[in-house]
């Protein structure tokens, strides 16, 4: 297939307002893909490469050749040089790569041309998004869209989700199984700005459990191997030993278990997340820094139990599951509680344990791998919001020569992020010096005397008092006395809050 049918078609979906308009022109193309270029058609229209990243940035684009005048670039041609550009490393790595980038766009349209540096910079913005990607492969295949869902939870990658699909239908989809050592994205929690909201939402009794303060392990165990995984799906096995070890001696063989990792202090109170961050982040000396900086694990949930996948169990029996295998020492404090009253009271000690909330679950909700299920609510003592850092401004007086105010958006579902404000609260000098390099590093386009644009790739945690409306912003509403309180490395920008989020929190 020509590169060529698959913009058309994303420019057919842009201009298209109705939900089942777009579905109808995605599954038409869908059903002429080849085998071999479903991924990458899927991959495209949704907004993404399969490679991910390539390491292509704006000024790499700032000067490619004249377009061609016919369309004759295949899929295959283009996927296959945007993988030879994501491999190319070391000395002269940044001439070698620019050739490669001439010579892809030396065979692109001027149409082509667009499409490729909006797809490169993560701003196809044309509402194809997992939710009608799904419908448009479930039209294309002919399988039911919970049966695509359900691969997609399994999987996490709904490129090759809705290959299998097209390829072989429901059989295919069936196929896929919670497989141990290939991790699976976690299920996420809402907000809710109090206890009672949160009990209101998940229903009564409830279970309330720590939120902690750590990192996000998945932990899958095979006989006598382990492997460790974070919430964006990175292996981390060499450096958390002494998860490994706690898994091992766990009576079950085949399970894949849910929870975090922290660094605690000698009196129990969690050390600051950046201790615990660049503890499992470090990659030597993994010895001398655990004898140094030890790590506990608390495990909260059970997606596999002696063989038998739990995912589409209510909350209740997978923590019964979880109970048997996991020793009470390393399960996540919790309680079950119907009681207002007792779940304030419940809240008030976590935090005064130095914690940082709870998470209120529905008794009966099952997993719901890689989505925000609505039977998990977190609640903190103060709103915070994880945001992407859009643009930054230059500073001036004592932060003359930094770039400081931030201008932080939010994620929405339909593409793109829509900005909620600016602050320069909650900035350290040392905070500061690192994010104007950083920052520089992610300048994309042009910039004025003020502000520095950003490719939207750094996720930073926000508190702020409150949402107000506003005219002055594109979303009609900001944020109240908003300040930094950390940047999140452990989190991708597809896990950053929605726009609905921010919404719901209005005033």
């Amino acid at each position: 297939m020509l590169l060529i049918d698959v913009v058309r078609v994303s420019e057919a979906v842009t201009r298209t307002s109705a939900r089942l308009g777009k579905v109808g022109h995605l599954a038409e193309l869908l059903g002429r893909v080849g085998p071999d270029e479903a991924e990458i058609a899927i991959s495209y229209l949704s907004g993404e490469l399969p490679q991910r990243q390539v390491g292509v940035g704006w000024r790499t684009l700032e000067d490619v050749p004249q377009p061609k005048l016919a369309a004759t670039a295949t899929l295959t041609d283009v996927d296959r040089l945007l993988s030879k550009i994501k491999a190319v490393s070391g000395p002269g790595s940044q001439a070698a790569r620019k050739a490669l980038v001439a010579e892809l766009f030396a065979g692109l349209t001027s149409q082509e041309q667009q499409f490729m540096r909006r797809l490169l910079h993560g701003e196809l913005r044309q509402g194809a998004l997992d939710g009608v990607m799904i419908e448009a492969i479930a039209k294309a295949s002919g399988a039911p869209s919970a049966d695509v869902r359900r691969a997609l939870t399994l999987r996490g990658w709904l490129p090759a989700v809705g290959a299998a699909a097209l390829s072989g239908g429901v059989a295919a989809l069936h196929a896929f199984r919670l497989e141990v050592g290939r991790a699976v994205a976690p299920m996420l929690a809402g907000s809710a700005p109090n206890v009672a909201a949160a009990l209101e939402k998940a229903g009564t009794p409830a279970a309330l459990e720590w939120k902690l303060d750590g990192v996000r392990v998945q932990a899958h165990r095979s006989g006598a191997e382990v492997r460790v995984f974070t919430r964006t799906l990175d292996d981390i096995t060499p450096q958390v030993p002494e998860l490994v070890e706690a898994v091992l001696e766990m009576p079950s063989t085949d399970l894949v278990l849910d929870g975090e990792v922290l660094a605690l202090r000698p009196d129990g109170r969690p050390h600051p997340f950046q201790v615990t961050a660049s503890r499992v982040s470090s990659k030597t000396n993994v010895a001398a820094l655990r004898a140094q900086t030890p790590l506990s694990v608390f495990f909260f949930d059970a997606l596999r139990v002696d063989g038998a996948d739990l995912l589409d169990l209510p909350y209740a029996e997978r923590q019964e599951a979880l109970a048997r295998t996991v020793p009470q020492g390393l399960l996540t404090p919790r309680l079950v509680t119907g009681e207002p009253a007792e779940a304030e009271q419940f809240f008030t000690d976590v935090v005064k344990a130095g914690h940082e909330g709870l998470v209120v679950k529905s008794l009966a909700s099952p997993y719901a791998a890689g989505r925000r299920g609505a039977g998990w609510i977190k609640v903190k003592p103060r709103h915070t919001l994880d945001l992407v850092v859009l643009a930054a401004e230059w500073g001036h007086g004592r932060r003359e020569g930094k770039l400081s105010n931030l201008h932080l958006g939010a994620r929405d579902p339909e593409g793109g992020f829509v900005m909620l404000g600016k602050t320069f609260k909650g900035l350290t000098d040392e905070l500061l010096a690192w994010q104007t390099e950083r920052f520089l590093q992610l300048a994309e386009g042009p910039t004025d005397e003020w502000t520095v644009r950003l490719r939207p790739e750094l996720v930073v945690e926000i508190a702020f008092d409150g949402v107000q409306r506003s005219p002055r912003y594109p979303g009609g509403m900001a944020l109240r006395f908003a300040r930094v309180l950390r940047y999140r490395p452990d989190k991708r920008v597809e896990d950053a809050d929605t726009v609905e989020t921010v919404r719901s929190l209005m005033l």
